[in-house]
């Protein structure tokens, strides 16, 4: 079990520091990730730079208890990542249901519409999150060679989830 705790420890920590540079890289990602919140009209429009910064640090505080390597910080990791991306997918279904066309600013400037695609891969990151804290609560021992193998792929996944947008279009037209 501690091989996927260290798989969903670096998938998480991958996505979530992709997302969080994507952000924050300049003033106009930030710009735009804030415009985006304000056109889900989920809050208050008023309250959109409190939500974007609640989420930048929620961000934040995956990336650096993912990257502890003690059991409870990864528990903590896993917990926060999985209250946020559910937090998250709320706001995606909402948004989605009401049949508005608000980008998806998970990772940058995509013009691709929020959509159910992403609300499944917000599905299987919360599985992801729930499986690690799962794992992270047993006890036991491990090879370093096979923790390095399994934490490549798990941050290989990471990578992937992160162009998810790019699969499902890809998926689609063939």
């Amino acid at each position: 079990m501690q091989y996927v705790d260290v798989a969903s420890r670096l998938l998480l920590l991958t996505v979530f520091v992709l997302a969080l540079a994507s952000k924050v890289s300049s003033r106009r990602a930030w710009s735009e990730f804030v415009q985006s919140i304000k056109a889900m009209a989920v809050i208050d429009k008023a309250r959109a730079p409190a939500a974007a910064t609640a989420t930048a640090v929620a961000e934040a505080g995956v990336i650096v208890l993912a990257a502890v390597p003690l059991r409870w910080a990864g528990s903590a990791s896993f917990v926060l990542a999985a209250g946020l991306l559910g937090c998250l997918t709320v706001a995606v279904v909402t948004v989605v249901r009401r049949g508005a066309a608000v980008p998806c600013r998970c990772f940058g400037a995509s013009t691709t519409p929020l959509s159910m695609a992403h609300v499944a891969r917000n599905g299987i990151l919360i599985a992801v999150a729930l499986l690690g804290l799962a794992a992270s609560l047993v006890n036991g021992s491990f090879d370093p060679a096979i923790v390095a193998i399994v934490g490549v792929f798990g941050a290989v996944l990471g990578l992937l989830m992160a162009r998810w947008d790019d699969l499902v279009s890809l998926l689609r037209t063939t």
